[in-house]
């Protein structure tokens, strides 16, 4: 786990300790629902409520010799007591304890999670309202295509990150689910009345039906909806990279005081942050696909998924945490270039308006076959020869008569093209004032 890098609360989420306290507390509360359905005596479990404890280090001790954890951990917990120690894991079979209690760690790092989703959103939904008109070159296959607005590229992933919200709020609801139905999922000793109370406790909602583990595709559908908020963090992250290249350079991200971008060449200042976010994008993935090999197990369960979860689920969580905090500095600090987006702009030599020019034509009762043929036989001369689209265009023999100067005036004005950035943004919810739809 990449402890160093997480923030605290998202740290704490994943020591033993927090581990070791939730077990701790399931069992406990089991402990009070068998003293309500009048099994355990009330003062027995008072003393354990009071008195037990555990130590991770003596935990580590004890599972060195017992190679089971649980049991490692229920025989620490019994040093702390008396008689009553007997009562401890009363009708539980270890999955009962480790299962729910897992299901409260997922539960606490999907809302920081969630936190950290909110707060990207509100610098995207910031960012595209203040940059709304800022014109830039669309590109499609690496190429200049038409004009955009860097307003639309952030309503873009504002958009997207909305839905990645609302699938970790799915993922949550999936997740946060406990089951205490013993060995195989049968209540053979254990009656359902104890998972009620102690999931109601955990603010859990029991599980319908289980073996002896909670079915896995809960824990993938999480851990592919983290993969998915890492993809959309790339795709962010990509598309500066490729604006902050050399020769185009229209935004780059943060670049602080005393940073130094090459041990070689002090002159550069290189996407460091968007780059391994890129790559830490891949290891979200990665640990998806381990989520989904953890569905299939053997019968009512084995133990097969049991290791894997040990480390993807702290550093799935513990990744998209740090990224989301990554990704909201760089985006909240962007620098951005528009006299370089200009400039990026004119080298399409009009170009750009070689589909308003085309509708034009059509119009003006020409065929879409043959004003194609026009527009594009007008648009590889200037590809090759250099000049400007519009002065190119009134060179056509006989194009004067179909499309005067003023009207080609109209044709060339980007306002006209990007007349309804507003109303996409709008649509977006962008600009709109809180509570409306």
């Amino acid at each position: 786990m990449i402890e160093r890098y997480s923030r605290p609360e998202m740290a704490a989420i994943w020591t033993q300790e927090n581990k070791y306290r939730l077990w701790l507390e399931v069992e406990i509360l089991a402990c009070e629902a068998w003293a309500r359905l009048g099994r355990i005596p009330p003062e027995e479990v008072a003393k354990i409520r009071a008195s037990a404890r555990f130590d991770c280090q003596r935990i580590a001790q004890l599972e060195a010799s017992t190679r089971h954890d649980v049991v490692a951990f229920t025989r620490c917990v019994s040093e702390s007591l008396g008689p009553e120690s007997r009562f401890v894991h009363y009708g539980l079979t270890s999955y009962d304890v480790v299962d729910t209690a897992a299901s409260c760690q997922l539960v606490q790092a999907v809302d920081i999670i969630d936190a950290g989703l909110e707060g990207l959103l509100a610098v995207l939904r910031r960012q595209a309202d203040k940059y709304r008109h800022t014109v830039m070159m669309g590109r499609t296959h690496g190429v200049h295509a038409e004009l955009t607005t860097l307003g639309l590229k952030f309503a873009l992933w504002y958009q997207e990150f909305l839905r990645q919200r609302r699938r970790l709020a799915q993922a949550r609801k999936d997740i946060a689910v406990g089951k205490l139905s013993g060995a195989v999922g049968s209540f053979a000793n254990i009656p359902p009345e104890i998972e009620e109370y102690v999931c109601a406790k955990l603010g859990l909602e029991p599980a319908p039906v289980a073996t002896q583990v909670l079915q896995r595709d809960r824990h993938a559908a999480l851990l592919s909806t983290l993969a998915l908020i890492g993809a959309s963090i790339e795709k962010v992250a990509l598309e500066i990279r490729n604006l902050q290249r050399t020769e185009t350079r229209e935004v780059e991200e943060p670049f602080y005081a005393g940073q130094k971008g090459s041990s070689a060449m002090p002159h550069k200042r290189n996407p460091v942050t968007c780059e391994q976010l890129c790559g830490l994008a891949r290891v979200l993935r990665g640990n998806s696909m381990a989520a989904l090999e953890n569905v299939a197990l053997w019968h009512e369960r084995d133990i097969s998924h049991s290791s894997v979860e040990r480390i993807i689920f702290p550093d799935s969580t513990t990744l998209v945490d740090y990224m989301l905090h990554q990704l909201t500095r760089v985006l909240a600090d962007l620098h951005v270039y528009p006299r370089q987006m200009e400039a990026n702009i004119n080298l399409a030599r009009g170009l750009n308006y070689s589909g308003a020019v085309l509708l034009a034509l059509v119009d003006k009762g020409m065929s879409r076959e043959q004003a194609y043929d026009l527009v594009q036989k007008t648009a590889m001369g200037v590809w090759q020869e250099g000049g400007h689209f519009r002065q190119a265009l009134g060179q056509q023999a006989g194009l004067a008569e179909i499309l005067s100067d003023k009207e080609l005036d109209e044709i060339f004005n980007y306002a006209r093209l990007l007349a309804r950035v507003d109303m996409v943004l709008h649509r977006a919810g962008i600009g709109k004032k809180d509570g409306e739809e």
